[in-house]
């Protein structure tokens, strides 16, 4: 059986005008006088999908969703251009003020890890409460460890070799870069993708995308399988691949350019309760940076799924999100 409620359609959508352009898109389903949360969807470039909101128990949390900027339903689609992780912050802010919160809590996988350990940081006297699934920080090493030889490449060795192949084609690759440094893959990657080739651009995002899949899961998503065919998966490869190179190559708050992880060690979090759940065997975001966050956490509970990977498409790892947002209801 399903660990997740039934599907629901929001009471209300919109759009919000965030400057240069970007419209970004929102919405909210399940009790208006619930208690707030906000989902914050990965990437950077996912887009929230229905299955998200169907983690929340609709009778008792106000559910608002959005897509950030360039993905999903957010226009202009895959726009790369003041797309970096204080523009997010800054949206997300400013969506929680249009709508009238005074304090939510905050639901991030993945890339929404990073975006709510960042806004928890900056705004923390709005958030209630934080429930986090595969967390990741966007720090040298977890760059390293999904985008270097050495990393993912050791154990997923047929798709590292696609994946690097398919960009050397395109654009030659020079030396290894050094730890620090963006890795030269990901720059080759983030060259091409932002090229005015339409078609090498497609086939690029398509390759960043499997490459990523198949650390995502032991059983391959269709879209994977099918080779990206339907316009709805180019559009969504497009928008991961093009937004996640940019940030993770040029974003000055992440990296070594940033400090998401290392200030959380300065106190912003003693106040805040909360929920890690990770996947034992995760190969996108290993569970080494749940457990750091878990020592400078003190109301922070880590729970891992000793039969889950990454992807939150995973019965069990669902089963454990759903427990835990159920959990934080009594946090209120």
């Amino acid at each position: 059986m399903s660990p997740l409620y039934p599907a629901i359609t929001p009471y209300l959508v919109g759009h919000m005008d965030v400057g240069h352009g970007h419209q970004v898109y929102w919405e909210e389903c399940g009790n208006p006088k619930g208690r707030p949360v906000v989902y914050l969807h990965g990437g950077p470039g996912g887009g929230c999908t229905p299955t998200a909101r169907r983690l929340f128990d609709p009778h008792r949390y106000r559910i608002i969703l959005m897509d950030q900027r360039g993905c999903g339903r957010s226009t202009p689609h895959a726009e790369t251009a003041h797309n970096f992780l204080a523009n997010l912050l800054a949206d997300l802010e400013q969506l929680r003020i249009a709508r009238g919160v005074e304090k939510w809590l905050l639901c991030g996988g993945s890339w929404g890890c990073t975006l709510a350990l960042a806004y928890a940081q900056k705004f923390t006297n709005r958030v209630s409460g934080m429930v986090l699934r595969g967390v990741f920080a966007a720090q040298d090493q977890e760059l390293d460890w999904l985008y270097k030889e050495g990393g993912a490449s050791r154990i997923f060795r047929a798709e590292w070799q696609a994946y690097v192949e398919a960009i050397s084609a395109l654009t030659p690759l020079r030396e290894q870069c050094s730890h620090g440094q963006s890795c030269e893959v990901l720059r080759a990657y983030d060259e091409v993708l932002q090229s005015t080739h339409k078609d090498q651009v497609l086939a690029m995002a398509k390759a960043w995308c499997a490459w990523e899949d198949a650390l995502s899961s032991v059983h391959p998503s269709e879209p994977l399988l099918n080779g990206y065919v339907s316009p709805e998966d180019e559009l969504h490869c497009l928008a991961m691949a093009k937004i996640s190179a940019h940030m993770f190559a040029h974003d000055p708050d992440l990296g070594s350019r940033g400090n998401v992880l290392p200030n959380m060690a300065n106190g912003f979090l003693k106040d805040i309760p909360g929920i890690i759940v990770q996947g034992q065997f995760d190969m996108v975001t290993p569970a080494e940076t749940a457990w750091q966050l878990k020592q400078v956490w003190p109301q922070g509970k880590l729970r891992v799924v000793h039969t889950a990977g990454h992807s939150s498409q995973d019965p069990e790892l669902q089963r454990a999100l759903v427990a835990a947002l159920n959990e934080m209801l009594s946090e209120d």
